[in-house]
């Protein structure tokens, strides 16, 4: 288990919504499933999941297929969402895989759209009561409407089952004034209010997302998949990435 010096293994958080962008599933091959990645992950949610935290997982499909590029290429943009919702279904099957396999956690996947013989379809009580009873929750195909991304998705499930907080995790080691990739000398911001994130554009997550997050006083943390540990680093109230509203934004 990972942890700082200076942090006990006492979680700030009783129950969390983890947002994995589909680039992660790819490691660094850019694109598909890479195994070692995948195991990497799941064994970090199994020492949070081991803590008590409850844990439900919302994945994003950029892996294998973004419906908005799709869509810019000129494929119909209901049916590329819907592409990419079922990309979504793919990587939360490798997790639950992973998870249940190689480090016994107990998992369900639960999908927006009906496939039965893969997934439960998602019941918002169900699905609290799997992680009642210390199940890991995964879940797939967004919304399950087209034109909404899956960062809304994963505002929208933390919502409805009162999660904590959002946890976002990306490539990125929080949220910077200008893209750190271009410019050398991009400045991380440490906190932000959700109308400085919205104010200044910057890209956190799409504009309906960050909105339901204000409106709920749902905190967003968004910090680096990458660096291992930071899963229960965030989960344990460190200070890492960037944190986003709170109860006490607004």
């Amino acid at each position: 288990m990972v942890a700082d010096d200076d942090i006990e293994d006492n979680p700030r958080f009783k129950r969390v919504l983890l947002k994995l962008s589909g680039e992660v599933f790819a490691g660094g091959k850019g694109f598909g499933l890479d195994t070692e990645t995948i195991h990497k992950i799941a064994r970090e949610i199994a020492e949070v999941q081991a803590l008590g935290v409850q844990i439900a997982i919302v994945v994003g499909a950029g892996n294998i297929i973004r419906g908005n590029v799709a869509a810019e290429s000129g494929m119909e943009h209901a049916t590329a969402d819907y592409m990419g919702m079922l990309g979504t279904v793919i990587n939360s099957l490798s997790l639950q895989e992973a998870l249940e396999t190689k480090f016994n956690v107990p998992t369900r996947v639960q999908s927006a759209i009906t496939m039965s013989a893969v997934a439960e379809p998602f019941i918002r009580r169900r699905a609290v009561r799997h992680l009642e009873k210390g199940r890991v929750v995964i879940l797939a195909a967004g919304t399950g409407n087209p034109f909404f991304t899956t960062d809304t998705a994963a505002s929208l499930r933390a919502i409805e089952l009162h999660a904590d907080v959002l946890l976002k995790a990306t490539k990125v080691d929080g949220v910077y004034d200008k893209d750190p990739n271009i410019y050398p000398d991009a400045i991380r911001y440490n906190a932000l209010s959700y109308d400085e994130a919205i104010e200044r554009k910057l890209k956190v997550m799409d504009l309906t997302a960050l909105a339901m997050c204000m409106e709920n006083k749902l905190p967003v943390i968004v910090f680096d998949i990458n660096d291992y540990g930071n899963i229960l680093r965030a989960v344990l109230g460190a200070n890492i990435g960037t944190t986003i509203g709170g109860k006490q934004d607004g």
